[in-house]
């Protein structure tokens, strides 16, 4: 059975891989009801671990003492499920699959003409739909990756079925759902599982090197 993560390592998670987010987008990368994700966070702030930001970006950010408590955690709950091992694999095999999907999110972006780069306009649907199909084949390379990570900490299952959605409404039409930040779009999704499998390993991206 994968190991269950508590509620607060779980919200506490959520915050730290989203940086500013409401309850809503915490409770949509951490997998929790809204109303348990609501209670956690004012607990959390009762303890100086969280703290409400207003202005500019609004919603929760964990504090200094909550990076710590976050970190301390996170690497409990790694040895006490003996996951280490899957997650490294697991990051090694993201590492091999990051590039790729990077190129296709960038392609979506802008595009080569006359041997310019230009903003892609998003006219030519045939352009489009090979980069779609990269990012389905990508997803298709990940999926078994994402079912390993879940098969040793749960809160890795929702990735998978996350950036499927984006990608299906992609297909529908909803391009933002490629590469717009905010939204849980392809890339949104992607970057927060990259930044999930380097915290959980207490690793950061300056130290990261090419695969």
């Amino acid at each position: 059975m994968p190991y269950r993560s508590d509620a607060r390592l779980l919200v506490l998670h959520g915050v730290r891989l989203k940086g500013v987010a409401s309850a809503e987008a915490i409770a949509f990368a951490a997998g929790v009801d809204v109303a348990v994700v609501a209670r956690q966070l004012d607990e959390l702030a009762s303890l100086g671990l969280v703290v409400r930001r207003e202005g500019l970006l609004t919603g929760w950010q964990l504090t200094a003492a909550g990076r710590v408590e976050h970190e301390r955690l996170l690497a409990g709950e790694l040895a006490d499920a003996g996951a280490r091992p899957a997650v490294e694999s697991g990051y090694d095999r993201f590492r091999t699959l990051n590039p790729g999907v990077l190129d296709a999110c960038s392609r979506w972006q802008v595009r080569e003409l006359s041997g310019r780069l230009v903003r892609n306009d998003h006219a030519d649907p045939s352009y489009d739909e090979k980069v779609l199909n990269d990012l389905a084949d990508a997803l298709t390379e990940a999926r078994p990756l994402g079912d390993r990570l879940a098969g040793a900490l749960e809160r890795f299952g929702p990735y998978a079925p996350q950036l499927e959605d984006a990608l299906d409404k992609a297909r529908a039409g909803e391009r933002d759902y490629v590469t717009k930040p905010v939204i849980p779009s392809f890339h949104t999704v992607w970057f927060e599982m990259h930044e999930d499998l380097l915290v959980t390993l207490g690793l950061d991206r300056t130290s990261e090197t090419l695969p």
